[in-house]
């Protein structure tokens, strides 16, 4: 039998979605499982969305442009317009949810052996994606005590070594709901420029910042022109993962050839769910509004419920809907996988991302977990109580 390639053996299992059969077995057995593993809002799509799919009514699904339905280019562009980010809509090029727009990112600025460095913990993807290039991917290590804040610029310079190509973060932060200050942002955009480096922003939860944190984009920054790729999707925020409807924006015109290039490569991004997607972006800005209120509070029922279990560690996110608990247990896939096998609190329980797979330094996260608040106030409660249950059973426990 022929062997599969070295690169597809390196890609990662992904810590969000392995354990996923020893959920399917917990629910065959008639256990619930909340599910705080995944970034999967129980939000619902908005109307318009769903009516624009319902609506479809072209006589044959045809093939659209590489780059993007120019009516979908045009909002997006006026969507940055709106939120003081100006781009045109020949920057915008649309792709097969964020995970295609940061792949392709990943290839147009790193060949095979590069450097991307990226603070750790990040969006575990961020790995798989590398591998599948065969890049390497670089860990600028945060620390949760700071609330995953980025360390002082001389040490992300230490880290840059001669096949360093780029930065990359996720703003505001997945698995850490960090949101990076403007300083912080624009000390990445001073050490990309100085290091000759592209930054690459991954902004799919720019909406979702609370208590008065203020969102700043890479798309503001001095070296944007030259440097800058800004990642988006509409699966977070329109509640819409399903949709697969992505985007990067670039205003390097090297870089805007490379995206339609590839863009060409795999033909064209869904039809239906780019009209759907164009629906989405003419919502009035305040459909966000009660949103937001809705995910700040869940975070700090969440915050509340976890701040009593003792032993666990963990901060107040700032955005986006996760969190990364320190655990007080030695090994946090093992807990994670017992709960769905071995643990429930009156026929439920709680599946949770082991934390390990979203960091680069293989000494990391082995105590962690991300936790998604994506579910509503009322399953929160009961899951921080099934948690807390748990670590009082739980044979591994410090």
């Amino acid at each position: 039998m022929p062997k599969t390639s070295k690169r597809s053996q390196l890609i990662p299992a992904s810590p969000i979605r392995r354990l996923v059969p020893f959920s399917d077995i917990a629910k065959k057995k008639g256990v619930h499982v909340h599910h705080l593993n995944i970034g999967q809002p129980d939000i619902e799509t908005p109307q318009a969305m769903m009516d624009a799919y319902r609506n479809f009514d072209d006589a044959v699904l045809a093939y659209g442009p590489s780059a993007g339905l120019p009516e979908l280019r045009e909002a997006v562009s006026q969507y940055f317009h709106r939120v003081g980010d100006p781009v045109s809509s020949d920057q915008v090029f649309v792709t097969t949810g964020g995970s295609e727009a940061l792949v392709f990112a990943f290839a147009a600025v790193a060949d095979h052996g590069d450097e991307i460095l990226v603070p750790e913990p990040f969006y575990a993807n961020y790995n798989g994606f590398a591998a599948m290039l065969d890049v390497q991917v670089k860990p600028i290590t945060a620390r949760a005590e700071n609330g995953f804040h980025l360390p002082a610029p001389e040490e992300i310079a230490q880290a840059i070594g001669p096949k360093t190509r780029a930065i990359a973060l996720a703003n505001p932060g997945n698995p850490t709901g960090t949101v990076y200050t403007s300083e912080e942002i624009e000390m990445l955009g001073k050490i990309a420029t100085e290091h000759d480096l592209y930054l690459i922003s991954d902004e799919v939860y720019r909406e979702f910042v609370y208590d008065g944190a203020t969102f700043r984009s890479a798309l503001s920054l001095p070296c944007a022109d030259e440097r800058v790729i800004v990642t988006d999707s509409v699966s977070k925020r329109f509640s819409a993962c399903g949709a697969r409807i992505g985007f990067a924006v670039t205003k390097n015109p090297e870089l805007a050839d490379a995206f339609t290039r590839m863009g060409f490569a795999r033909l064209c991004p869904a039809t239906i769910a780019q009209k759907a997607a164009v629906a989405a972006y003419q919502l009035e800005s305040n459909y966000f509004d009660p949103i937001i209120q809705e995910y700040q509070h869940r975070r700090d029922v969440l915050v509340e419920g976890l701040s009593q279990i003792e032993g666990l560690g963990l901060y107040r996110p700032e955005g986006a809907f996760y969190t990364v608990v320190q655990l007080p247990v030695e090994d946090a896939d093992h807990y994670c996988q017992w709960l769905l096998t071995d643990f429930s609190v009156d026929n439920e329980t709680v599946m949770m991302a082991p934390a390990a797979g979203f960091y680069a330094s293989q000494e990391l996260g082995h105590n962690e977990a991300r936790i998604a608040y994506v579910l509503n106030a009322h399953a929160l409660k009961k899951a921080i109580n099934i948690i807390q249950e748990s670590l009082v059973q739980y044979p591994g426990r410090n």
